[in-house]
Parts: C-alpha cells; sequence; structure tokens
C-alpha cells in the first residue's frame, strides 16, 4: 500500500505515452499510474480571458503537456520487460519542467572557439 513509487516516463510525447501504456495494459501489469498536465503558464491575452496566443497558429493548438507513468519500484525491472518484449523505451526527461530560456546549453556548439 505504502510502496515507494518512480517515474518510468516523463516526457512531451503522448505518442510513445500511448503505446507504453498499452503494452502495459496487455500485459496484465498491475500498479501503473499515468497522466498528463500543462506545466506552463498560460500567457496574458490582453482581453482578460486568458487565453495562450500560441494555440491560434495555423496548425491550432500545440501540444505542451507533459506526459507521465509511475510504478511501485520494485516492479521496475518486470515494466522494463515488457517494454523490451514490445520495442519501447521508456525515458525520464529531467529537464521536462525547466523553462526552455533556462536550460542549460553546451557551450562547445554555441561557442565553438571556447
Amino acid at each position: 500500500m505504502f510502496d515507494k513509487r518512480i517515474d518510468l516516463y516523463k516526457k512531451r510525447d503522448k505518442e510513445t505515452w500511448l503505446q507504453i501504456k498499452a503494452a502495459l495494459n496487455e500485459a496484465g501489469f498491475k500498479g501503473m499510474r499515468s497522466g498528463h498536465y500543462l506545466q506552463d503558464t498560460v500567457l496574458g491575452g490582453g482581453c482578460g480571458a486568458k487565453l495562450d496566443p500560441r494555440d491560434f497558429g495555423p496548425r491550432g493548438r500545440i501540444d505542451r503537456e507533459i506526459y507521465w507513468i509511475d510504478i511501485k519500484e520494485k516492479d521496475e525491472e518486470t515494466a522494463r520487460n515488457i517494454l523490451r518484449q514490445n520495442g519501447l523505451v521508456a525515458e525520464v526527461d529531467k529537464d521536462v519542467m525547466i523553462d526552455a530560456a533556462l536550460r542549460k546549453k553546451p557551450t562547445d556548439k554555441y561557442y565553438p572557439s571556447r
């Protein structure tokens, strides 16, 4: 009941999230929790409506959700074996919660002379 839980997957990739959930469900894996949330703050639209101006581009709304799956720590090896059998890799993006402007960028890419 009070087992330690770990992140199996946390990323901004809905397709992989759906595939991982389906593979674990098909294998009868129990104890998985999953969900998604919007980490970004909504920019003011100027009219007080709290509409995000990025949602009104030529292709419609951009998916900025963070998708996550967590499992019991003791079940990690079982879950990873199920994913390996289905050709899937579960990743935890450590930088997913950091604003893009604050992410550390490699200096040699931007400043080759250093």
